[in-house]
């Protein structure tokens, strides 16, 4: 980590902090759940609108359409082209 310090005396590192939020994510083909990071006070929606093609998802499972697991990861990269729909996963639905 570099931390850099402007004329004023202001601190700058590489370092960004963020959120973490459990999510569903449903692509085209497949689900995947696992947990995605967004910037403190921001929602996921303001995650999902930034100009990277791709959102990183950690601890993620990939289910089929009948609900069985067809791959798990430390972290996966999803397309968001490839993104139907969004949300937060709420254990209180399950």
């Amino acid at each position: 980590m570099s931390t850099h310090v402007d004329h004023k005396g202001k601190y700058f590192t590489d370092v960004i902090n963020k959120e973490l939020v459990h999510a569903i994510i449903q692509t085209l083909t497949v689900r995947v759940e696992g947990d995605i990071y967004v910037r403190p006070g921001e929602r996921l929606k303001d995650e999902l609108n930034r100009t990277d093609k791709f959102i990183a998802v950690t601890d993620a499972v990939v289910f089929n359409a009948r609900g069985e697991v067809l791959y798990k990861s430390s972290f996966m990269s999803v397309n968001l082209d490839q993104v139907i729909w969004v949300s937060p996963k709420n254990d209180e639905f399950h």
